[in-house]
């Protein structure tokens, strides 16, 4: 695909299209590292704002995790299942910054929740109270099956 320098449409979010249909069409594959900066800017005559804005457009999305040195890569999620109870009401949304640290704070490893990556929030939980869950380590199973998850077990 081409960015259309004719289309109404931004030029960042033109290349944030392509580079999620990349993604979900597996083109690009979890931990694969994307261009440089400087070679999706050769690549589809781009400046630097348009290329680091079509990129923050895709973290804030979750699909990629950008490390300074290191460049940006397709996100993997290794999850565990988590086993929300009937009748719960589940919310998806990305954490505030207080919220990010609290659950990095959580993680028994300690490791940085990345930016970029969503949280549910599910009312009641398992106790019937909220329990916020990072999308990077939980993966929802809704329905009747088994017993019903919580972090940690």
């Amino acid at each position: 695909m081409k960015i259309d320098f004719g289309a109404d449409r931004p030029h960042h979010r033109q290349l944030a299209d392509i580079l999620r249909a990349d993604i979900t069409a597996g083109r690009l594959k979890p931990a694969q590292q994307l261009p440089s900066q400087n070679r999706l800017m050769q690549q589809y005559g781009l400046g630097s704002v348009a290329v680091r804005q079509a990129l923050a457009i895709l973290r804030h999305e979750g699909l990629i995790t950008t490390t300074r040195g290191e460049g940006s890569a397709v996100m993997v999620y290794d999850r565990k299942p988590y086993h929300v109870a009937p009748g719960a009401d589940v919310e998806f949304r990305m954490p505030s910054p207080t919220e990010r640290r609290e659950l990095r704070d959580e993680a028994a490893d300690e490791t940085a929740m990345p930016e970029g990556v969503p949280i549910a929030v599910i009312t009641p939980g398992p106790r019937k109270h909220r329990v916020m869950l990072r999308g990077d380590r939980w993966r929802l199973v809704f329905g009747d099956e088994g017993e019903t998850g919580r972090p940690g077990a």
